[in-house]
């Protein structure tokens, strides 16, 4: 039996990544699947490549009508939206008295403001249903700690993980569940894109970081977005339906909690 069979889910930034790999695997969990995507093209090229239950939708997360618009286009081709899963997320990495506001503020736009406010949409939506609903924020093995290069993103996530913990105290009373998952790093172009930011900031040579940072990990290696579909399923399901603001490591062994 396919564990999310007649459910809808919406997943931002599922264009590519961590969120096409979660796209994937809900779609062979029995879900349809909104691919949402500030590039709608690519989103219409990926809901392409992954067939039958998958469909595009446009949203810049930073924008609340854009928002709203999505969960309204979800619910007008799938008939209700049972699962968020919150994955659209920026990354930067400066020295601390190089930080810029505009960084600052796109930084907390899209991965804080832009958790918040897709959830509460979400959460709307799903109070008016009345059947609950599954909510998963991304957060980072980077929200557990600070990290010298790093501060605004790693603040940005402890946002997430904070957020997790008071909408899920809030909603579980609607039947909604709020959980979170913080990977640790994720083979793909976000970790290509930082490796050349380091390369930068550090004088490494390009490759160099990646090849430090997977050497660290205590499972050997990088994670792959298959690495992290499993709880993404588990947390959608009914066997999480007593978990409440929670937010998981699926990190390799990197944090423990």
């Amino acid at each position: 039996m396919k564990r999310l069979g007649g459910k809808s889910a919406l997943i931002t930034g599922a264009a590519r990544g961590i969120g096409r790999g979660f796209a994937e695997r809900y779609l062979a969990e029995g879900a349809t699947v909104a691919i949402a995507d500030i590039n709608l093209d690519a989103a219409t090229q990926t809901a392409s490549d992954l067939g039958n239950g998958a469909y595009p939708v446009h949203i810049d997360v930073s924008d609340q009508a854009s928002i709203d618009a999505a969960v309204t286009t979800v619910v007008a081709h799938a008939g209700a939206l049972d699962i968020l899963i919150n994955n659209a997320a920026l990354f930067d990495a400066a020295e601390t008295v190089d930080i810029t506001r505009d960084s600052y503020d796109r930084l907390y736009a899209v991965n804080v403001a832009g958790t918040l406010f897709t959830l509460q949409a979400a959460a709307k939506q799903m109070i008016l249903q009345g059947n609950g609903g599954k909510i998963i924020n991304m957060a980072s093995q980077a929200g557990r700690r600070g990290e010298p290069l790093v501060l605004v993103y790693c603040s940005t996530k402890a946002a997430v993980i904070s957020i997790t913990q008071s909408a899920g105290l809030n909603l579980i009373k609607h039947g909604i569940n709020v959980n979170a998952i913080a990977p640790g790093v994720v083979d793909g172009d976000h970790w290509d894109h930082v490796d050349s930011m380091f390369a930068k900031l550090e004088g490494k040579t390009p490759g160099q970081k990646k090849a430090e940072v997977a050497a660290s990990v205590p499972a050997g290696r990088f994670a792959v977005p298959d690495d992290l579909t499993g709880m993404a399923v588990f947390l959608a399901s009914p066997d999480s339906d007593y978990i409440v603001s929670q937010t998981y490591n699926v990190d390799g062994g990197q944090w423990m909690s």
